[in-house]
């Protein structure tokens, strides 16, 4: 097996090209670093370089060193793979098996080396693992780990655990990590159970090992601090890659896991997850590299796991640049930048080879990481490469660097030309060359001087190229001639010239004597200036040249050349030059010609040593004089040497007397004269014959080792040895050894041979030969022998034994004798002498057998065996593993789970006897009988670890046992169970099971239990199931389990079922033991609901002008919930003026209808619901629908009068029936005589129309008709008028009724004509019918056209104004009825109907505010909640249903209407409860089923969820001396619970919380344990004990006797006062009966004034439950406790009696705040809605029953003093009937009640929960008997008398019922009665009203947040009016001011309300629609509140403009309603 560990990603093949040698080196697998393989499979390695062409490839070890082939070892292959056979542990070889190699790629390219291969080899090594027990908690984690040895720890792996034999693997509950941990998630008792091994696997070997078997003890929780179980030191991980550390702690309660990197908190990371086992790093980074602390804490200390995670990055090298090319001498830098880590070794190659640095090579920066190499050689081309290293890992990369030749080379230059005079020349030579070479310029041989002329420059190209530039200006006859530019460098030198002519006088230079070398070349210029010449001629001797063939003349640019000069060349040479025809110009040159050296040849002889040498050297021609010198090796000769020169004129002479080797050398002559100096060289050789230095000797080599043969000698020319070899030790017979590169055998430099790795047939005789042809050879041999080093070459690796027996291992060594085997077992040394090991050796050839003999085996002796052989040259040793076999141990049986036929085993393996485990035998017999008759189950599979033995009898004891067997035998039998089955479950199913209906979403379920003989045991409950019934049985059952009663006959009550859907039920009873069958099913179907959907896709179309065409999609079956009986349309019209029409409904079976007779060109609203016999379902959603036009029908008007003589004016009104859109009116005016008729056209919005150009004194007959878009509708009558001169007046406008919205401006008309024009005159309507002229002020006008305009109306300008006009000749009247519409009034809400999950509410509307409801809006809130929904809801109907409320829990309720005005007063809070209660505990149930001195177990079947679900428990003991409380639970409601660890003989305070959504319950009782023998002990010492609930002995009966004997009493007596109770009602109806005849009889005003009375705004005092009383204080008289009501004589009517004090009126209230200020309106207080009496109230029925109370106080003013007027109605005025006129008066309305769970749903409304009649009678008697009342009109509303009177309900006596709904009326009585005095006349009688006492700033009347309104007067104003100052409107002051409430308020009101979309007011609208004018007192100064004038609800006469009081001379009569 071959492990590479590659330390970065495979790269691909990296190459480099060289564009010259179009060759290539790359890598194949650069990234493979480390090969690890076994000794036993050998490995090949292939050279991870290679190249193109194919490249020679060698392998190195690291030292440099070429490996070379060793036999069956190692070998190279030729494709470079390296191959390491398989090979013996004791043929291990450091050198070659575990060392670091790397290999070469040569080819014309170059060379390079791969990085280091670590290559190891990995033998069979003894090792164990095993796996160390464990402790757990429950619930907790258990971490098992597998322990392996160090040594081996890098090889070896976890691969699988087993549990009991089965394998394990990652699941639910069982975890393996990635390092080889198994975790035992949520641990289980049973899990201490099973044993636990694991399993092993060496990576390269592939042996595996499995572990000892180890156990889980786990342990119940206890608290304690966490301990570590898993964690970690360091960590290394590659980048990119994954790593898991590993954090895992036990500890109870469960520890809290945080980790820190670097003391910091963990930044959070998408790559980071903690999990089960630690933290999870994906992708790891660098950044990760870092400490990483793990913190573990819990309650009860803390721990931490702290380790270092290193993240290593692949080293990788980059050289640059990437291409690099230069030439010979040239300048080369390379860079090479690593990555992957900081510390690291660099290092460069060369072609392979390391390159240091030296003279012309330098390494610079931090890490060496650049190399600059100057001067570059041809041969330091090839490959460069850096080496990046870095403990085992390495990284290299490499570049080509190519060398051309530098040579410089011109690219392009300039050619000859011509220039004229002054004419610039621009010369230019572009070279290249490496090194860039440097030019110089010159002109005829001489150098260009740079001047002002002569300009030179040079730059270099990008492409590396040398431009060099000459530029001549204003150029002249001398800059003339043949310009040169020569290019040079390090690598030689290059010209260019040309000749450039400068037109002008032609001339020759100046020409310099030149001297020629005989023999060579030589050139004499001609240098000629100026253009243009004819010719250039040379003369020598006035002779034209050339005459010989050696010379040549170049005419055109005058150059003579002299080839292979003789001396006969010398003289003067003439250059002529015809300037001119006929005109020649002339220069002479002088020549001389010198002669160089010529040395003769010479060579020097063979000598030998000692002879005597002479060697002349002869120059034979050249000038003298001469100059003779010798060197010897480039050097002058020493004189050491004895060398004689003899120097003769043209000779010199060498000479040697006595030769020596120090002679050898070359020797070289020198002649130097003035033309040269030449030289001649000759080798003198001093030859020696050759002889040992060193002569071989026998020797010793040892197998495998390395072994050198030492031959050396020495002679000249230096001898060559070679060896040869003769195997063995006969006759010698010698063969050369071939000596190859690689080779294992090598001759080293000095002659002796390398033997490396010696065979055993390296053995035998070796001869080394010395030869160098000088005299005779010279040879020696000598003997090698090897020796062999101790080896074992045969052993078993394994081998088996049978306990008991005997057992034999033989080991075979071979070696050098002599040879000692040793034997181990596990590192200790085996004494042969003892008594059961016995040790053999005998000796076979030359092989040595030891035998251990082992008799006999126990099982102790399994493990590792080894036998060491030792002799004097090695040891090695071979490794048995002895396993020995044996019967199993029996295993440990347990008990699983027993029930009644059957008994599950469980069983733990022990010792398998290293036999695999093949079966198990199972027994069990009856515990009476013996084993012999016995029950076997035979072979059990050994994979399983339990079994279940079936078929037994319930209730009955077995004997159980077990025996393993594998293949050596049979264990001996297991420990002995004895098991009682369990009881069965019930073999019989419930009888008589019967279903019941009760309601549409529930059925009661009744049957009894089943047979006795089938019960198996007591019945202790059953289980209920139902399902919807269906033919195929498709849905699952739903069970509800119950506990019996023991009644016989049982029942229960299944709810929250559909409705009107067929259940089947099935009952099934159950024991202790489980559930029996089930019964057969019954099958009922629930009760029928109303509809709980609409109709959808509800279509109208109108058909026609009457018609509407309807259509809708029928319910589906499962909306209906019940028969569909029909569909009910309801339907309305919307009028034109906002109002509703009569809504209808009609009803049909089909799911369509027409709707006929309907208004023509009406907007209908329409809904469509499907009712079943429950009733109505829900309505759609309202959809609008208009019928279509029709013709209109008359004008209902016409009016014509005269206005002059010739006109007439004529004004109609709108058809009743418009019938469509009014396109235009006709005005038809006709004449009888003679018959003509007009007709005259007006717009659809006129109503008059002038008519002139008539007639005087003619008739006219005038009618007109309205048009639509069908057409003409009907004439309305014909009116006759007469055009009169003297017209009398006549008024247009018509008499009727006008209705207005409050708080806009309306504009009466009164159109009136005649002629003078009349006057017009405004009066209005009166109480007493006598109508008086309309007010004119501010806010009411009369218009220039006789309008009168009313702004900012109000419900009192409301009634009947006459319109008078007048002039001479006549006059005329009508009557206009202003009908003012207000928000509706408040509707009166009840609840009709609870469940547990809703509550149906009904109402009835107040009255509409003379506008027609257009919605409700139902706002419900849970109690004490501040958070209120809300609902809108159809004006059509009277009751609404709220589905899924919560079980046992109140609700507030409030429902407000609204019509085209806004929305009206809220309605009282009502307050329901939904069926349920808080839980409760029977107390025929006995807590405590058994107590014994440190275990209670309570029966918790005694609680009663009160028929809501338990929603939560708690229970909490502590013993009595103790202050602290023991939680024992906080889950749901068991059956039962026990109380473990308790101390014994103590008394225990033990309480229950039971929590349902209706409330809670608690259970407090005392206990005490008993002591350690089971006896009690002595009661606690306390008295009044308020916990216990046992009450024991006599004390407790006596106790019980006198509460009961109380009880009958207060009984009684309270019967006795009921019935004297109810005969004085009786008697006080009688005398109310008599006061109603005296009244009717007294009252004698008209059915209008009564009307009128009824209907003005009245003042309300709602006092339910409460006495009515006017008195005065100081003669008032208590006659109840429970109210009283005191208001002062004269706060109605007139009086002139003046008081020195003042007389105080109270209206008292008990337990309201006793706060004094301004009267407040509490109508709105609720029944049951004390928010001080909330929690009392819910304490039960016996509670004391808290009442409101409140005083008022009504001070009568003193005279002087100016008064004030309370004003207490700060709500919307009260609507009032259409046509109604509002009088100006107070309002005073409270509504006390009390507070009881009975009043809560009996007191729905503030009416409905009025005063009794009888006190109605009493306050009627005094109101009559008031002198102020005297002459003031009452008005009494009848109504009848219930059953039930205030009296009852306050009492208490009525049933507890969710709503209560009133008796059978029986007997009539006052309802209602009114009291208007007389409208006082004058200002005195305004002094002497009632006024408040005065409220100062500050004081707060402390009002629950139900009472107030501010709210609602509030919403839609802006900001800025809701601002609130005393500068502000008034209405913003009212909510700061007078009614802030507390902030520690219990309730609040429902949330402000938005408008139904119908009908939006607008901003102008809403900001006056205001009423916090009359709301209260706004903030004033103490002496402005004492001078304020009366405020009434009056608006405008009370407030002035800024809201303040002003003073009125015309107060209004009140009228109080006394309810």
């Amino acid at each position: 097996m071959v492990h590479g560990r590659n330390n970065k990603h495979p790269l691909s093949p990296l190459a480099v090209f060289s564009e010259d040698l179009h060759s290539s080196l790359y890598f194949v697998n650069a990234s493979l670093q480390e090969v690890v393989f076994a000794s036993t499979t050998g490995t090949s390695v292939p050279c991870p370089a290679a190249g193109a062409p194919p490249a020679s490839l060698r392998w190195y070890l690291a030292t440099g060193e070429e490996i070379y082939d060793v036999p069956g070892i190692r070998h190279v292959h030729p494709n470079g793979t390296l191959q390491i056979f398989n090979f013996l542990p004791s043929s291990f070889s450091k050198l070659i098996h575990d060392n670091t190699y790397y290999c070469t790629a040569e080819n014309p390219s170059g060379k390079i080396r791969s990085q280091d291969v670590h290559i190891k080899a990995v033998s069979r090594e003894p090792y164990t693992v095993r796996v160390a027990d464990q402790k757990a908690m429950r619930g907790n984690v258990a971490v098992f780990k597998c322990i392996i040895p160090a040594s081996v720890e890098a090889y070896v792996t976890v691969v699988s655990w087993e549990k009991d034999t089965v394998s394990l693997s990652s699941g639910q509950r069982y975890l393996i990590t990635s390092t080889g941990a198994l975790y035992i998630l949520d641990v289980l008792p049973e899990d201490g159970l099973n044993n636990y091994r694991c399993t092993t696997r060496h990576r390269y070997t592939g042996e595996t090992r499995q572990s000892n078997s180890a156990r889980l003890i786990v342990s119940d929780p206890t608290n304690a601090e966490p301990g570590i179980l898993d964690g970690f030191d360091r960590r290394e991980v590659m980048i990119n890659q994954r790593v898991e550390l590993p954090c895992k702690a036990s500890g109870y309660p469960a520890p809290k896991y945080r980790w820190l990197k670097d003391n910091s908190p963990l930044e959070p990371d998408s790559r980071f997850r903690q999990t089960i086992t630690g933290l999870l790093i994906e992708s790891t980074q660098p950044s990760d590299s870092g400490t990483y602390v793990c913190e573990v804490w819990n309650s009860y200390g803390n721990a931490e796991v702290m380790g270092h995670l290193l993240v290593k990055q692949p080293l990788k090298a980059v050289v640059s640049p990437r291409k690099v090319k230069g030439s010979v001498g040239s300048k080369v830098s390379l860079s090479c930048s690593v990555s992957g880590s900081d510390e690291y070794e660099l290092s460069w190659y060369r072609n392979g080879e390391i390159i240091y640095p030296g003279n012309n090579v330098r390494i610079t920066g931090i890490n060496r990481e650049n190399l600059i190499m100057e001067g570059m050689a041809k041969s330091d081309g090839g490959a460069y490469q850096c080496f990046a290293r870095k403990g085992k890992m390495s990284a290299q990369d490499f570049v080509q660097v190519i060398l051309e030749d530098g040579t410089p080379k011109i690219l392009s230059s300039f050619n000859e030309k011509v220039v004229n005079p002054n004419e610039p020349i621009f010369l230019v030579c572009n070279v290249k060359g490496t090194p860039p070479p440097t030019c110089t310029w010159s002109l005829d041989d001489d150098p260009v001087i740079k001047d002002s002329h002569h300009h030179l420059g040079h730059y270099e190209t990008h492409e590396g190229h040398v431009v060099s530039q000459l530029n001549v200006t204003h150029t002249q006859v001398q800059d003339g001639g043949v310009y040169r530019c020569t290019c040079s460098n390090s690598a030689g030198a290059v010209y260019h010239q040309a000749r450039i002519n400068v037109r002008g006088r032609a001339s020759i230079r100046p020409m310099k004597n030149i001297t020629a070398i005989a023999g060579r070349d030589a050139f004499v210029h001609c240098r000629v200036i100026g253009y243009p010449y004819y010719s250039i001629k040379w003369y020598k001797n006035s002779a034209l040249l050339p005459f010989n063939h050696r010379q040549r003349a170049f005419e055109n640019n005058g150059t003579l050349k002299l080839s292979n000069v003789q001396q006969v060349d010398a003289g003067e040479y003439n250059c002529k030059v015809m300037v001119q025809p006929n005109k020649m110009d002339t220069q002479s040159v002088h020549v001389r010609v010198r002669v160089p050296p010529y040395i003769q040849p010479f060579e020097f002889q063979r000598f030998t040593i000692g002879q005597r040498v002479f060697i002349p050297c002869v120059v034979m021609s050249g000038d003298q004089p001469l100059d003779i010198t010798w060197q010897k090796d480039g050097r002058p000769i020493p004189a050491s040497l004895g060398v004689t020169v003899d120097n003769i004129d043209f000779t010199s002479s060498l000479r040697i007397s006595n030769l020596t080797p120090d002679h050898n050398g070359n020797y070289t002559c020198i002649a130097r004269n003035e033309a040269a100096a030449v030289e001649h060289q000759s080798q003198l050789i001093v030859r020696v014959p050759p002889q040992f230095v060193v002569q071989p000797e026998d020797q010793d080599g040892i197998y495998g080792k390395t072994v050198t043969l030492n031959c050396s000698a020495e002679g000249y020319p230096r001898p060559t040895i070679v060896w040869e070899h003769s195997k063995g030790a006969g006759v010698p017979q010698f063969q050369p050894i071939p000596l190859n590169s690689g080779s294992r055998i090598q001759l080293l430099s000095n002659g002796s041979l390398l033997i490396k790795h010696v065979l055993e047939d390296d053995s035998g005789f070796y001869l080394c030969k010395v030869s160098n042809d000088v005299g005779a050879d010279v040879s020696k041999s000598m003997y090698l022998t090897v020796k062999i080093p101790a080896m074992i070459t045969s052993y078993p690796n394994t081998t088996l034994a049978t306990q008991g027996e005997e057992k034999r291992m033989s080991c075979t060594a071979h070696g050098e004798k002599p040879i000692m085997v040793r034997w181990e077992k596990e590192e200790r040394i085996i004494n042969p002498e003892t008594s059961r090991y016995v040790v053999t050796v005998k000796e076979v050839a030359d092989e040595v057998i030891s035998t251990l003999v082992i008799m006999p085996t126990v099982r102790e002796d399994s493990g590792f065996f080894s036998c060491h052989a030792i002799n004097s040259f090695g040891e090695d040793r071979g490794i048995i593993q002895l396993t020995v076999q044996e019967p199993p141990d029996p295993p440990e049986v347990e008990i699983r789970e027993v029930k009644d036929r059957t008994i599950a085993l469980r069983w733990t393996m022990g010792f398998d006897g290293n036999s695999p485990i093949t079966g198990y035998d199972i027994e069990c017999k009856n515990k009476s009988a013996s084993w012999l008759s016995a029950q076997v189950t035979k072979d059990v599979s050994p994979q399983l670890n339990q079994a279940t033995i079936i078929d037994l009898h319930p209730s009955s004891t077995y004997n159980i046992r077990m025996v393993a067997k594998n293949t050596i035998g049979n264990s001996n039998p297991s420990n002995e169970l004895t098991i009682t089955t369990d009881e069965a479950a019930p073999d019989g199913p419930p009888q008589d099971v019967t279903l019941e209906p009760t309601s549409p979403q529930s059925i009661k379920v009744t049957w009894k239990p089943p047979q006795k003989h089938l019960q198996n045991g007591v019945i202790r409950g059953y289980q209920v199931g139902y399902r919807e019934y269906s033919p195929g049985g498709s849905h699952q059952f739903t069970i509800i389990s119950m506990d019996t009663t023991g009644d016989t006959t049982e029942s229960i009550l299944l709810d929250n079922l559909k409705k009107f859907t067929q259940y089947s039920v099935v009952v099934q009873a159950a024991n202790r033991a489980g559930t029996g069958p089930s019964s057969q099913q019954v099958v009922t179907k629930t009760l029928e609901d109303v509809p709980s959907r609409p109709p959808e896709n509800v279509l109208a179309v109108a058909k026609s002008p009457e018609v509407i065409s309807l259509s809708w999609m029928t319910l589906p079956r499962e909306a209906l919930n019940g028969n569909l009986q029909g569909y009910r349309v309801i339907y309305w019209a919307n009028l034109p003026d906002g109002e509703l029409g009569e809504i209808r409904n009609v009803t049909t079976s089909q799911p369509s209808l027409e709707l006929d007779g309907l208004e023509k060109y009406t907007n209908y609203s329409i809904q469509v619901l499907a009712f079943t016999r429950a009733g109505d379902g829900v309505r759609s959603e309202q959809i609008y629908v208009r019928t279509k036009e029709d013709v209109p029908g008359p004008p209902a008007g016409v009016k014509a009068a005269a206005s002059t003589s010739s006109v007439v004016f004529v004004s109609w009104l709108p058809p009743l029936k418009l019938n469509g859109i009014i396109r235009k009116y006709i005005v038809f005016c006709s004449n009888l005589h003679p018959m003509v008729m007009s007709e005259f056209e007006a717009s659809p919005d006129a109503y008059f129309y002038r008519i002139p150009n008539l007639a005087r004194n003619r008739q006219y007959s005038i009618w007109v008709v309205a048009v639509t878009a069908a057409g003409h509708g009907n004439n309305s009558e014909k009116i006759t008028v007469e055009p009169l001169a003297k017209a009398p007046a006549r008024i247009l406008t018509f008499n009727g009724t006008v209705t207005t919205p409050w708080m806009k401006d309306i504009v009466l008309p009164c159109k009136a004509v005649g002629d003078p024009p009349p006057t017009i005159k405004w009066l209005k309507g009166n109480t007493n019918g006598t109508p008086t002229p309309v007010l004119v002020d501010g806010r009411r006008s009369v218009h220039g056209n006789g309008s009168f305009i009313i702004r900012t109306v109000k419900a009192e300008d409301s009634g009947n104004y006459s319109c008078v006009a007048s002039n001479n000749w006549g006059s005329d009247e009508i009557t206009l009825n202003l009908q003012v519409q207000v928000p509706p009034d408040q509707p009166r809400l009840t609840v009709t109907k609870t469940t547990t999950t809703s509550i149906t509410l009904s109402w009835i509307p107040g009255d509409n505010g003379g506008s027609s409801i257009r919605g409700y809006i139902l706002q419900y809130s849970e109690d004490n909640s501040e958070q209120w929904g809300s609902f809108p809801i159809s004006p059509s109907e009277r009751s609404y249903r709220l589905e899924n409320l919560k079980c046992g829990t109140w609700y507030k309720f409030t429902l407000t209407a609204q019509n085209a005005v806004g929305p009206g007063r809220i309605s009282e809070i009502i307050e329901a409860k939904t069926h349920g209660k808080e839980p409760q505990f029977a107390k025929e149930h006995e807590l405590f089923t058994s107590i014994n001195s440190t275990r209670v177990r309570l029966n918790l079947i005694g609680w009663n969820n009160g028929g809501c679900p338990i929603t939560s428990f708690i229970l909490e003991y502590r013993a009595v001396e103790s202050g602290t409380w023991t939680t024992a639970q906080r889950t749901s409601l068991t059956k039962s619970y026990i109380l473990y660890d308790l101390q014994e003989a103590t008394w225990y305070e033990l309480q229950m919380k039971v929590t349902n959504s209706a409330g809670s319950a608690e259970k407090r009782i005392t206990f005490a344990t008993l002591n350690a023998d089971g006896s009690t002990i002595p009661p606690l010492l306390k008295t009044g004990d308020p916990i216990s609930d046992n009450m024991s002995g006599s004390g407790g009966l006596k106790m019980v006797v006198t509460i009961t004997s109380i009880l009958v009493v207060a009984v009684l007596v309270f019967i006795m006062l009921m019935v004297l109770k109810r005969r004085r009602r009786e008697q006080r109806l009688k005398r109310l009966r008599v006061f109603l005849i005296d009244l009717h009889s007294k009252n004698t005003r008209t059915p209008d004034t009564v009307n009128k009375q009824q209907q003005t705004l009245r003042m309300h005092i709602d006092i339910p439950r409460a006495q009515l009383l006017i008195e005065e204080r100081d003669t008032m008289e208590t006659i109840d406790d429970r109210s009283t009501v005191l208001l002062t004589d004269n706060d109605f009517g007139e009086t002139n009696k003046q008081k020195s004090s003042t007389v105080t009126h109270t209206v008292h209230y008990q337990s309201l705040s006793q706060a004094t200020g301004p009267l407040v309106d509490v109508s709105d207080a609720r029944p049951g809605t004390n928010p001080t009496a909330r929690r009392t109230a819910k304490a039960g029925p016996a509670a004391a029953r808290s009442r409101y109370a409140s005083q008022w106080t009504l001070n009568r003013p003193h005279p002087t003093s100016s008064s004030h007027t309370l004003t207490t109605d700060w709500r919307l005025p009260t609507p009032r009937a259409t046509g109604s006129v509002d009088k100006e008066s107070d309002s005073y309305s409270v509504s006390p009640s009390q507070d009881t769970d009975r009043a809560r749903s009996s007191m729905v409304s503030t009416e409905s929960a009025s005063s009794t009649y009888e006190e109605l009678a009493r306050a009627y008697e005094h109101a009559k008997m008031e002198e102020q009342l005297r002459h003031a009109k009452f008005t009494i509303t009848e109504c009848f008398i219930s059953d039930t009177s205030s009296e009852q309900m306050t009492a208490g006596t009525n049933d507890y019922t969710d709503s209560l709904t009133s008796s059978t009326p029986s007997e009539s009585g006052i309802c209602r009665f009114t009291a208007s005095p007389p409208k006082p006349q004058d200002v005195s009688r305004v002094m002497n009203m009632a006024v408040p006492k005065a409220h100062r700033p500050g004081e707060l009347v402390h009002l629950p947040p139900y009472l107030r309104m501010d709210f609602l007067l509030n919403r839609g104003v802006p900001p800025a009016a809701r601002g609130g100052g005393v500068s502000s409107s008034s209405g913003s002051t009212m909510g700061q001011t007078c009614l802030e409430p507390q902030r520690s308020r219990t309730l609040k009101r429902p949330p402000p309300m938005e408008p139904t979309p119908m009908e939006v007011p607008s901003p102008r609208e809403v900001q006056q629609w205001q009423p916090g004018t009359a709301s209260t007192l706004p903030h004033r100064e103490t002496r402005e509140r004492v001078e304020a004038a009366k405020l009434s609800t009056s608006q405008e006469s009370l407030l002035d403009s800024r809201g303040h009081l002003k003073q009125s001379n015309n107060p209004y009569a009140k009228s109080y309603t006394l309810v």
